[in-house]
């Protein structure tokens, strides 16, 4: 790599560094921590939201895809704007005014009592895993760009994301995720895009040295768009570090358009990153590592310089997704699973969020898992099989009674409870029989079906038990109102 994109990486990763010492000067109490104070205008929460959605499998993976499959491979971002679409439009509204901080104390407020805390052991599972996967990915890409050993690319990259993550919290992150999107939309849009086509020869060149392959929209497989909007878009309704964003919104009107524009955003993305792959796919033929051609695209097509700004943006894109895991799991741990484990009862209005000690309680477990992620990312080589099993976990338990409990106001505790027990039976046990009759390794843990027998065994469980049980008179209504309601 040239030394002029070397000095841009360097400068990047120094701003991160100086994102660290603002956001500790707005840091009054645990809503500022944990949630930027609940003050997030459009502008930044928009940022923030395309910021924690796009990571590397969105920047890398999506131009990878474009690259191997052409106009296909913009089905998993596709995927996951229409997650944040769903999700800003129809629920992000009634979670803000909630004035909580994690995805368990909703279910609490929902159905009452302490049935469903345990859902606070899989979103832990779940964020660490992809604070870890996301650390790996910035590791490896520091490797490449500096020929550095695996320890101190995951020391140097790691040690930025928490030195920031840690002193400034949620504040830092967003400021870091701003810059992350305004990198990446000018790398993405303003150099990859029109540089590759350019020399490609546009869209008459691509089409007359590209099979038409290239140009379907299916040729990826339909069983890979439907995994897709089953894993992506179900996921980004109810994972702790999407949520945790829409709490920062300063109100509901914020959460709804502010996130509308960020799914908008993703969708125009994921169409971006695939005409950038096929482009690439005539410009440098035969890179056998599709995860590689973002790389390849910055610094053999762009011109110096530029594929330093394009490089600092794919870095930016995974260690944004670094920090939004990191922050999320440190939230579960303290809000959910400490109170958990010593049997204390969760009051997150009554705690209040003027209490500046708390501050200091969070911040130690933002640094502790921040340490346990690079400890993880440093002995574990393939954390993949791990980050599929708690997202099928994620998705084929948790949602049902996630979703439910805004949606069907006849849900009940225990009926949540037997759901979230049953469908993470299902996934598991199916993810196994699969496994064990697999001719490959990992092929039942990669598959389809668990997710889709957790989620058919939570739904049946969810209506039949809630209907057949009362609801906890503590349980509160989530006042519910769909988008067309709230524009009246």
């Amino acid at each position: 790599m040239n030394w002029l994109n070397t000095v841009i990486i360097v400068l990047y990763l120094g701003m991160m560094l100086t994102f660290g010492w603002w956001g500790k000067r707005r840091i009054a109490n645990r809503a500022d921590y944990l949630v930027a104070g609940r003050r997030l205008g459009p502008v930044m929460y928009a940022g923030t939201m395309a910021a924690v959605v796009l990571g590397g499998a969105s920047a890398v993976g999506g131009i990878g895809l474009g690259y191997k499959f052409g106009i296909s491979g913009l089905w998993l971002v596709f995927a996951i704007g229409v997650g944040v679409l769903v999700l800003s439009l129809c629920f992000a509204p009634v979670l803000q005014r909630l004035r909580i901080y994690t995805v368990t104390q909703m279910l609490q407020m929902r159905y009452g009592g302490s049935t469903t805390r345990v859902a606070s052991l899989v979103m832990l599972g779940y964020t660490l895993m992809l604070t870890v996967t996301s650390t790996s990915a910035y590791a490896s890409i520091f490797m490449v760009l500096f020929g550095w050993d695996r320890w101190l690319a995951l020391l140097v990259g790691g040690g930025i994301v928490l030195f920031y993550s840690t002193t400034g919290g949620m504040w830092s992150i967003t400021l870091a995720d701003m810059a992350q999107i305004i990198v990446m939309t000018v790398a993405v849009f303003f150099l990859m895009l029109p540089i590759s086509l350019h020399r490609a020869g546009g869209w008459a060149g691509m089409h007359d040295r590209l099979g038409q392959e290239f140009f379907s929209l299916n040729s990826i497989g339909l069983d890979a768009i439907i995994t897709y909007f089953v894993i992506y878009t179900l996921g980004v309704l109810i994972g702790q570090d999407i949520w945790q964003r829409v709490f920062t919104a300063r109100s509901g009107r914020t959460a709804r358009w502010g996130g509308a524009a960020a799914g908008i955003y993703c969708v125009l993305f994921g169409i971006a990153g695939a005409v950038i792959g096929t482009a690439a796919a005539v410009v440098l033929p035969g890179i056998s590592d599709k995860d590689a051609v973002y790389a390849r695209v910055s610094v053999d097509i762009l011109p110096m310089g530029l594929g330093g700004i394009a490089l600092a943006g794919g870095l930016a894109a995974m260690m944004s997704t670094a920090s939004g895991g990191l922050i999320a799991a440190a939230t579960v741990t303290k809000e959910d699973v400490i109170p958990l484990l010593r049997g204390e009862r969760q009051q997150p209005e009554r705690q209040g969020e003027q209490q500046a000690e708390d501050v200091h309680g969070n911040r130690f477990w933002v640094f502790v898992l921040g340490i346990f992620t690079l400890i993880v990312a440093a002995t574990v080589a393939d954390v993949i099989a791990a980050l599929t099993i708690a997202y099928d976990i994620l998705v084929g338990g948790l949602l049902v009674a996630i979703i439910g409990g805004i949606l069907w106001p006849r849900a009940t505790g225990v009926g949540a409870a037997c759901s979230m027990l049953a469908g993470t039976v299902g996934t598991l046990v199916t993810m196994t029989v699969l496994e064990l009759r697999a001719e490959e390794k990992l092929a039942g843990i990669m598959a389809n079906e668990p997710i889709y027998v957790g989620l058919a065994l939570s739904l049946v469980v969810y209506v039949v038990v809630s209907l057949a049980t009362k609801p906890n008179p503590e349980a509160q209504q989530l006042q519910y109102n769909s988008p067309a309601k709230a524009g009246r």
